[in-house]
């Protein structure tokens, strides 16, 4: 009887697929720290010019751009980079520029305000015109009677002539911004022309602006008229005296370089200047 041969079991082989996708994740990974290394190998210059430029631009110093220097690169297109970024002005630049141009604007205004006073007082007009200059605007202010007939918008040729002048002036100061206001008293304005104060004060100050434009040196892009009733009073309404004082146009040459350049219309303190 023939012997039978005994076979030992064999092992079951662990299951070595997950080696592919390990494989393929270790060579990406390597492939990205390659890719990493090289651009901050190559691109460590251009990097610091333009970290130093924002940190410069935004915060006057370094910041969250940081990054350590290296050595000035002799490539002819670095430096022409490098030079457009120091062109960038800084925060102290752009504040000296600033304060030269508030200065100047303050000048501008102050020997406008001097022509005025000036024409004021030699024309004898010094009860029905007067000037301030504050930290938002220079204003003339003209009552009513040196312009209008009562409940009237027709300005009178006198008045004109006024007109004509103030706009001889402001040609030499071409870069203002003018809103030429309209105001009543409280006595209410009810007629077929003007139905209330609104629509009177507004075409006051229409038909002074439109002469003041007839001037062609003056640019109508930077005029504006605005009516406001009898809602912005200057004097109390009580009286005779205060009544005239609240029928009237005003003139206001706007600042830019200040940080009060914001119009407003609500009278200023009695320590602003006046003449």
């Amino acid at each position: 009887m023939s012997k039978k041969t005994r076979h030992e079991p064999h092992e079951e082989h662990a299951d070595e697929s997950w080696l592919l996708p390990y494989a393929d994740l270790l060579t990406l990974l390597l492939a990205l720290f390659l890719v990493l290394y090289a651009m901050s190998a190559t691109d460590a210059k251009k990097f610091q010019e333009m970290s130093e430029a924002f940190n410069m631009a935004l915060t006057g110093g370094t910041g969250v751009l940081d990054y350590s220097k290296t050595e000035p690169s002799n490539d002819p297109a670095d430096k022409g980079n490098n030079k457009a970024m120091n062109s960038i002005p800084t925060p102290k630049s752009d504040d000296k520029k600033r304060e030269k141009l508030m200065k100047q604007e303050q000048e501008d205004l102050e020997k406008l305000k001097k022509q005025l006073d000036s024409y004021i007082k030699n024309n004898g007009l010094s009860t029905e015109l007067n000037t301030k200059l504050n930290n938002s605007q220079l204003m003339i202010t003209i009552r009513d009677n040196a312009l209008f007939a009562p409940g009237e918008a027709v300005v009178k040729p006198e008045a004109s002539k006024l007109a004509k002048e103030m706009s001889n002036m402001l040609q030499q100061f071409p870069d203002f911004d003018i809103i030429v206001s309209g105001h009543t008293d409280d006595v209410p304005m009810n007629t077929s022309k003007y139905p209330s104060n609104w629509d009177l004060s507004s075409d006051r100050a229409m038909q002074f602006m439109k002469i003041l434009l007839e001037n062609p040196s003056l640019d109508p892009k930077r005029f504006m008229s605005v009516g406001y009733g009898e809602y912005h009073p200057i004097a109390t309404n009580e009286t005779v005296e205060g009544k005239s004082k609240n029928r009237r146009v005003e003139v206001s040459i706007i600042r830019k370089y200040s940080s009060h350049n914001t119009y407003t219309n609500v009278p200023k303190s009695k320590d602003d200047s006046s003449n």
